[in-house]
Order: C-alpha cells, then sequence, then structure tokens
C-alpha cells in the first residue's frame, strides 16, 4: 500500500471508532442511573444502609456535565471492543505470522488482566472510602461531589488496571532480550521495594488498603512473569 492509501485506511479506521464511541456513549447517556449506581455502590457500602449516600452538586449545570462524563466514560468502555478491533486490524498487515503469534496472548492477557485490576480497584474502593472518612477525624462529615468521587473512583480503577499490565511489560521485555530471567530473579528484593514505593506514589488515594490491593499483586505478577519468560523463551 501507498502511504495515500495507508491515510485512507487509517481514516476509515478512525470513523468507525468515532462511530462506536458515540453509539456507546448514547447508551451509557441513556442508562446513566444504572452507570451512577454502579460507582455509588462502594460509597453506598461505605455509609450502611440507613444513611443517604447522596452525592451533592454545588451548581446547576453540574448534573447535566456529569451525566455527560459519564457517558463518555461509558462510551468508551462499550465502544473499547470495536476501537480495539479497528486498531487490530490495521496494525495486522504489518506483521509477520510469528508476530501475530505473539500478539494475540499478549491483547488478550492485557484485556483481561485490565479487567481483573479495575475490578480489584472497585472491590477494595469501599475500605478506602471508610479509612479517607476516618483519618480526618469525627470532627470532620463527609460530603461528597459526583465529580471529585466519579474521578476518584475512575481514575483509581484505570491506575489499577494500568498496573496490573506489569506481567505483560515484563514478559515482553524479556521476550525482547532486554531483560533476562536470571537478571530479575537476582533482583527480586530491590524490585518488590520499588513495586511498593511505585505503588504509593501513583494510587490516587493514598489509603494503605489500595497500596497492598496493587503492591502484592504486582509482586505476584513479577514472579509469574519470571516463570512465564523462562517458558516462553524456550
Amino acid at each position: 500500500m501507498t502511504l495515500i492509501e495507508h491515510l485512507g485506511e487509517l481514516r476509515t479506521r478512525l470513523v468507525v471508532s468515532a462511530l462506536a464511541l458515540a453509539i456507546g456513549g448514547a447508551i451509557a447517556f441513556i442508562f446513566y442511573g444504572h452507570i451512577l449506581g454502579f460507582l455509588r455502590a462502594p460509597y453506598c457500602k461505605t455509609v450502611g444502609p440507613h444513611h443517604s449516600c447522596a452525592l451533592y452538586v454545588t451548581g446547576p449545570l453540574d448534573g447535566f456535565s456529569i451525566r455527560l462524563k459519564l457517558a463518555l466514560y461509558g462510551g468508551a468502555f462499550i465502544g473499547s471492543p470495536v476501537i480495539l478491533w479497528e486498531i487490530w486490524r490495521f496494525i495486522t498487515p504489518g506483521l509477520k505470522k510469528t508476530e501475530k503469534r505473539y500478539a494475540i496472548p499478549f491483547i488478550v492477557s492485557s484485556i483481561v488482566l485490565f479487567a481483573a485490576g479495575a475490578m480489584v480497584a472497585y472491590l477494595v474502593f469501599p475500605k478506602a472510602l471508610h479509612w479517607l472518612g476516618a483519618v480526618g477525624g469525627p470532627g470532620l462529615r463527609q460530603i461528597y461531589t459526583p465529580t471529585s468521587y466519579i474521578n476518584l473512583i475512575v481514575v483509581l480503577m484505570v491506575a489499577f488496571g494500568a498496573a496490573f499490565e506489569f506481567p505483560v511489560v515484563l514478559v515482553s521485555l524479556e521476550l525482547a532480550g532486554i531483560v533476562k530471567s536470571s537478571q530479575l530473579i537476582k533482583h527480586w528484593r530491590t524490585a518488590v521495594v520499588l513495586i511498593f514505593l511505585a505503588a504509593a506514589i501513583f494510587i490516587p488515594s493514598s489509603d494503605p488498603f489500595s497500596l497492598f490491593a496493587m503492591a502484592v499483586p504486582m509482586c505476584v505478577f513479577y514472579v509469574s512473569a519470571i516463570v512465564i519468560g523462562k517458558i516462553a523463551g524456550k
């Protein structure tokens, strides 16, 4: 294909991806109440069944803006299969058969690990909220706005999803010959310290529950990546 043909195909892929995002956003806009209820559930668990877990807006446009924001997040989630498929169809003609054989399990494992990380963040979020509410002392009463609350839980889910891609990155580096399994084994103590340090820095909530929920699986992933790298290398 010529450069112009490549650009034409890229335009087609981008248009289809944009349509998938728009359709997914429209669906999320319609089911806004269900999405907000799903994201608000960890907060409701924290306050208990006999207390209100409402989120308070401070301006007349806040309700509409938060609905648009959730529509965008939901559209990206609903349209992600189509978007990922379009990306795959664009790059796959340039891959060799051996590269395709490696690419498919890497892509599938990346999606699964990202989803698993987001789910771990969602499940540990009630404990994080309880800790954040209690650390300020009994003299403070928590009233959350939708923007601050949703931004926190979404960023936390994305951070966990990205952190759970750690074994994919390590195995890729091993297969590329950049690092060796023997080096990873030799420096495992340093790796554990760096993992906990990175988790403490990049977790937006800065609570100990999220810290251990992220760092402990990453340590397990570190060991798993060594084993998988050795097997794949052979």
